[in-house]
């Protein structure tokens, strides 16, 4: 039987063209839902049309603090992340991310243009 809270959510997902995922199916960019501390499930969103805020709000959520407070090195993994998803496809997307950051537009550029030269690391977790 479904967690009491994913039966609760199911309309609102379903509202949204979402998809109630259990603990063991969740994958990155999932919406985890917990329960008194216990992960019960989570959130899938649907693919399709996305404005430059949702891509932002959901690397904030898995990189867990406001993007303009985080370190240069997770700045940097935050621009990796908006781009693996396509981000940057958006019109004025990188002045954006730039005012998000609390960086100038060149940064992003930097950050973009040589991702060889960063070595960014994968996210511990």
């Amino acid at each position: 039987m479904a967690h009491p809270l994913l039966a609760a959510v199911a309309p609102v997902a379903e509202a949204v063209g979402a998809a109630i995922v259990g603990p063991d199916d969740l994958t990155s960019g999932d919406i985890e839902l917990r329960w008194q501390g216990e992960l019960v499930g989570g959130v899938r969103l649907p693919d399709g049309a996305r404005d430059i805020d949702w891509y932002l709000a959901g690397v904030e959520r898995e990189m867990g603090a406001p993007l303009a407070d985080l370190s240069r090195e997770d700045k940097q993994r935050a621009v990796k992340l908006l781009n693996e998803r396509g981000a940057f496809l958006l019109r004025k997307s990188v002045e954006q991310v730039a005012e998000v950051l609390a960086v100038s537009r060149f940064t992003v550029y930097n950050y973009l243009n040589r991702p060889e030269q960063l070595n960014i690391p994968e996210a511990p977790g």
